[in-house]
């Protein structure tokens, strides 16, 4: 009101020779005359634009209605007044419809138009309905999670057209050479500590929140990995790996037992991953990968818990594939597992170690994909008719971690693996160990030609090595940007 408090002045040394008094009551009477031309002009705006608003905020009434009780019948006042009545225009009169412009700015800020947000919400609720089944139990985990216990033959995979009507198939024959030494205790994830558990028949599914769906900003993103190449000879899309690999016969499936730590997530729409693959095909469209290992990842999950993940693609990440349950693909069979549940216990710097074994392998018998957790939990199967070139095999197996850098002119200070180097050694650097591959008899064996590659030696590095009780074994990892990687 300082700019108003001007022109009264200016107006006051104009009007000098009059009685202030008089000269105030005139101004009182043609500034409550042209509150209510204001108030006719507002209504006549914003009558036009009632219908927008309405949808936009169905329960709000807003009345238009003169605040004055006067007729509004007046002659256009001399120049002095007109810049009265503009500055009074723009003030906050009126404060409704002020506060109603205020509102449409930010919600114009937030690009959600009434329609397309209503649109928006509509769809997720959709896919929610979709992807979280109905539960015979629901236990509440320590960290935040919900856990469903879903029948066996309602979870997301029997949406899927070849599995309708069907349920999920006996255990298969292990690989010869497996042990089974070495059980996981009962409570190796968060959801399961308080020891609650889900019935025989059925299996825990994280439940999926709009939350979830909405960090993703989409849901074809959701659940999702971006498109990428894994090949090992470049570097791109902000896809950074330190990683242990075999190739150049035919394989079977794989096993390890992986170091978990929690490593730092500078962003929320970064990630750091410790996992195998199982890999068919060329590195362009047809590409067929099975993944599996511990993760952390803001945008899927909401917070920096180390989960439990596993994941397929049968087009290169293009139009198939997801993560963990979250569209029809993985059968799961256990009922003690949460895929997408986090883990724990979990590694520390020079103090306790914790590692989980991973065992993938393709049944002899029906051709599907298995996963054992441990040694000897079975966690379910991928299906053979999910993909091309891993119906038959896989052509190389790779180890390690990835993390994504979506920093632009400097590096991002996520970390992969502990966030220390592999030079640091065991229990300061990440590790995998008693690396194997199943052979075409489905017999596990040791490696015998391991390679290991850094993309970006300087933020994340890897050291190879065998001794008798570890086998095949590296250590890998790192900070992400320190002086020698800005």
């Amino acid at each position: 009101m300082d700019l108003l408090g001007a022109v009264l002045q200016l107006a006051n040394t104009k009007l000098k020779d009059n009685n202030w008094r008089n000269l105030d009551q005139q101004h009182r009477r043609r500034i409550r005359q042209f509150q209510c031309t204001k108030a006719q002009t507002v209504s006549l705006i914003q009558e036009e634009s009632e219908a927008t608003r309405h949808t936009r905020n169905p329960s709000s009434k807003m009345d238009y209605s003169s605040p004055c009780g006067c007729s509004c019948n007046m002659i256009i006042p001399p120049i002095i007044y007109i810049l009265v009545c503009i500055l009074f225009f723009t003030s906050s009169v009126c404060p409704a419809h002020s506060l109603e412009s205020r509102n449409s700015s930010h919600q114009a800020n937030q690009t959600f138009r009434p329609g397309e947000e209503s649109q928006k919400l509509k769809t997720i609720r959709a896919h929610l309905t979709k992807v979280n089944k109905p539960a015979v139990k629901t236990i509440q985990s320590p960290d935040g999670d919900t856990i469903d216990c879903v029948l066996s033959h309602h979870q997301p995979a029997f949406d899927h057209a070849k599995l309708k009507g069907k349920k999920p198939l006996d255990p298969p024959e292990r690989p010869k050479g497996h042990d089974t030494t070495g059980i996981l205790p009962e409570e190796f994830q968060l959801w399961s500590m308080s020891g609650e558990s889900c019935p025989e028949g059925t299996v825990p599914i994280r439940r999926t929140s709009e939350q979830d769906i909405l960090r993703a900003n989409s849901i074809g993103r959701f659940a999702r990995k971006l498109r990428r190449p894994i090949r090992r000879d470049t570097t791109s899309n902000g896809h950074e790996h330190a990683v242990g690999y075999v190739t150049g016969d035919q394989y079977y499936g794989a096993k390890a037992s992986i170091n978990v730590w929690a490593p730092r997530v500078a962003s929320q729409y970064e990630f750091s991953l410790s996992q195998m693959w199982v890999i068919a095909g060329s590195f362009n469209d047809d590409l067929n990968t099975i993944e599996a290992g511990w993760q952390v990842s803001p945008e899927l999950y909401g917070d920096n818990y180390p989960r439990f993940f596993t994941y397929w693609t049968s087009d290169a990440y293009q139009a198939t594939g997801c993560y963990n349950l979250l569209c029809s693909g993985f059968v799961q069979t256990n009922n003690r597992i949460a895929i997408g549940a986090a883990i724990s216990p979990t590694s520390s710097y020079n103090g306790g170690q914790f590692d989980i074994s991973l065992l993938i392998w393709k049944d002899p018998k029906h051709g599907n994909w298995w996963l054992e957790f441990g040694s000897g939990i079975l966690v379910g199967y991928w299906p053979s008719f999910l993909f091309t070139h891993l119906r038959n095999s896989a052509s190389m197996v790779q180890f390690g971690g990835e993390v994504v850098n979506s920093r632009s002119g400097f590096h991002t200070t996520t970390q992969m693996g502990s966030g220390h180097f592999a030079g640091e050694g065991f229990g300061k650097a990440s590790y995998f160990r008693n690396l194997q591959v199943v052979d075409w008899d489905n017999s596990l064996i040791p490696l015998s030609n391991l390679r290991v590659l850094a993309d970006h030696p300087n933020c994340y590095d890897i050291q190879g090595g065998i001794n008798r009780v570890w086998g095949n074994y590296f250590y890998y990892g790192g900070p992400g940007r320190n002086s020698r990687c800005p």
